[in-house]
């Protein structure tokens, strides 16, 4: 420790604090020594101004301290999307084109829907089963709205969504308040909704919806932001940025004025500045090919939000602690019964909204809409991403990590003319990888007694 947390100036005696280069120390945080109860109180530094004393070395040494205690984060994902795309690039070198890169960020929107809410359920220690269904009955409602009986189109969404929602309210609440399981409940949902969906195409199995209907043209894949503008991929990266930087400083602020702990401004510029590297070759990337789809741009905006939610609010903070112990939460005054209806609900939401993302994409409805293997890889992305399937732990942008893994090995197994069976092979390994990382973790965390 140095001098300078050890110091306490004279003047701090009426503030209780000790003020510092980088931070404030809160000197109410004393403990007396363990050999003398009676003696003075002796002030309680907090480890992360020890850190950032120490400048770089301060850093390593915390992240080495975090990887021996099992606190990987994505970093897993992020080494094995390097791997995946260095491989496919030795063996393709059209993988890392631009335009190959701009059919990953179209086409992995609409699996990614998906995924964000089971991210949801996940947080819970639960599973879904039945994403995928609602999905395709929330396009065929779509079409049938739209094509069937001539209503507004954007009418036709709204409603399709709120479907979607009100279906994963009523398995939440089979759940929650009759206590089925959640496997039982969303497989009979699988099952139901599907064969719904099949009864509302009928006999030919599909119901073209016109390329020009509102929702459907705007998540086409050739409907872009800002209609191509080169300034459109600039403007989001930029926005971003900007939004970033703005949130820092504002947390900054904040903590400054409570006296705690707080991130100096050195590393919140390196953070923002790294941020807008990656934001800005992006943009290049895609403005090379066609710009950023829109369909891209919802789904990064549907994880800003869902993101803020799961942080920096109340319900987030109550769904992470139901899915870090029922009995603590519901000791704490948490309404768990509540917040398994309302995840499932959430759920059932955005798998109606990535049905609509597979109806942008074919203009139609059809017996294969969320079908094959659409539940198994949005699981796989949220799990792959970082989400723990044993509850209580991951991030929203785990579907956006964990997709791209997933559309890249789909995109450059296609590149190289490999064989369905060989993607669904090594999709399954990276999910085991990824599922093995989780549970090793696990028990070094609590082999570290951070668990």
């Amino acid at each position: 420790m140095s001098d300078t947390s050890k110091t306490v100036k004279s003047d701090s005696a009426a503030t209780g604090k000790v003020t510092k280069d980088e931070g404030v120390v809160d000197l109410q945080d004393t403990v007396a020594p363990a050999d003398d109860p009676t003696a003075a109180p002796v002030a309680v530094t907090d480890p992360r101004l020890l850190v950032r004393e120490e400048g770089f070395k301060g850093y390593l040494t915390e992240f080495k301290r975090k990887v021996k205690g099992g606190e990987l984060g994505s970093l897993p994902v992020v080494i094995g999307l390097i791997v995946i795309w260095t491989i496919f690039q030795f063996q393709n070198d059209r993988f890392l084109s631009a335009d190959n890169l701009s059919n990953i960020s179209y086409f992995l929107s609409a699996t990614g829907m998906l995924a964000i809410g089971l991210v949801f359920v996940l947080l819970l220690g639960e599973i879904d089963l039945s994403v995928g269904s609602v999905s395709g009955l929330a396009s065929t409602l779509f079409a049938v709205f739209v094509v069937n009986n001539g209503m507004n189109a954007w009418l036709s969404l709204v409603l399709a969504v709120i479907t979607g929602l009100a279906i994963g309210a009523l398995h939440g609440w089979f759940f929650a308040r009759i206590g089925v399981p959640a496997f039982v409940v969303t497989l009979a949902g699988f099952l139901g909704w599907n064969g719904l969906m099949l009864w509302l195409l009928g006999d030919s199995g599909t119901i073209n919806i016109p390329s020009d209907t509102g929702p459907v043209h705007l998540l086409g894949q050739s409907s872009f932001f800002l209609d191509q503008a080169i300034i459109g991929a600039y403007l989001l990266a930029g926005l971003g940025v900007v939004l970033t930087a703005v949130g820092n400083f504002n947390e900054q602020r904040r903590r400054k004025a409570a006296g705690v702990p707080f991130r100096p401004t050195s590393e919140i510029l390196l953070r923002v500045g790294a941020l807008a590297l990656a934001s800005f070759v992006a943009a290049a990337v895609l403005n090379d090919a066609s710009g950023v789809s829109n369909a891209l741009v919802i789904f990064l905006a549907a994880l800003v939000v869902v993101d803020f939610v799961l942080r920096r609010t109340t319900y987030g903070r109550q769904v992470f602690a139901v899915g870090g112990g029922i009995e603590a939460a519901r000791r704490a005054g948490i309404n768990v019964p509540m917040i398994r209806i309302t995840v499932f609900a959430i759920s059932g939401g955005f798998a109606a909204v990535g049905g609509m993302f597979f109806a942008g994409q074919t203009a139609s409805a059809t017996l294969s809409a969320g079908g094959g293997n659409t539940l198994m890889l949005a699981i796989a992305a949220a799990v792959i991403g970082g989400t723990s399937l044993f509850g209580g732990r991951g991030s929203v942008w785990s579907a956006l990590l964990g997709m791209l893994v997933i559309q890249s090995i789909q995109t450059g197994l296609d590149l190289l003319n490999m064989n369905t069976s060989i993607q669904y092979m090594i999709t399954g390994a990276v999910l085991l990888g990824a599922v093995v990382i989780d549970s090793v973790s696990r028990r070094s965390q609590k082999a570290a007694g951070r668990a």
